[in-house]
């Protein structure tokens, strides 16, 4: 499984969410250091979940970086979160 499929699912598994999006962009960084050869190291994601909607914007990050979880998150290099309820 790749790592945009690996995102996807996690996030899917934990906010149920009405609107989710993720977006490799490993491609425009290619060459940028940290990026490494193969890609899948730059993410945009776009997630709409109501169970963000008492959080803050913190929170919602450190909710989808818990997700995540560790390992995954480790072999991000980048990862762009557009979080809204």
């Amino acid at each position: 499984m790749n790592v945009a499929s690996e995102i996807e699912q996690k996030l899917r598994d934990h906010f149920a969410p009405s609107h989710l999006v993720v977006d490799d962009e490993s491609a425009a960084h290619a060459g940028h250091a940290g990026a490494p050869d193969g890609g899948e190291s730059h993410f945009r994601v776009e997630i709409v979940a109501s169970v963000f909607e008492p959080m803050t914007r913190i929170a919602r990050h450190r909710a989808i970086h818990a997700a995540l979880g560790k390992d995954l998150v480790t072999r991000i290099h980048a990862l762009a979160l557009h979080v809204n309820a």
